[in-house]
């Protein structure tokens, strides 16, 4: 529906009881399961995923062309092509997207805001696999 391209590699990892403290710049794909106190902003001069993994904590901006959650997220969410909210997501902040895709249990406490002004956004309602 949306047209999926081939995704990025996963070329950087923040695991599971890993903290860090300060902003990061990643390029092509990234996945965190541990915390972050910071801003996570993927480099501009390519496609570029995070996935935010059931463990993991991010106080800061999320940037990036495709975002995938199912942890935490305290601050605001910036998709600027997909948006992937999984069961275990929950957002505190308000969240921009070009496309977007929930599943049944995700939360945002926040405003929903696509990309392009006067458009309407795609949206896809994910199927109940429970």
């Amino acid at each position: 529906m949306f047209g999926k391209k081939k995704q990025p590699p996963v070329r950087s990892l923040i695991d599971k009881g890993t903290q860090i403290q300060g902003n990061l710049k990643f390029t092509d794909g990234m996945r965190v399961d541990g915390n972050v106190v910071g801003n996570i902003r993927a480099n501009e001069d390519s496609d570029s995923l995070i996935v935010i993994g059931e463990s993991a904590v991010i106080e800061g901006d999320v940037y990036s062309d495709h975002v995938i959650i199912n942890g935490k997220i305290i601050g605001h969410v910036h998709a600027f092509e997909l948006l992937e909210l999984q069961p275990k997501a929950q957002i505190e902040g308000d969240v921009s997207y070009k496309a977007l895709e929930m599943h049944q249990g995700a939360v945002i406490s926040g405003q929903l805001k696509p990309m392009i002004p006067g458009e309407k956004p795609a949206l896809k309602l994910a199927a109940n696999n429970g």
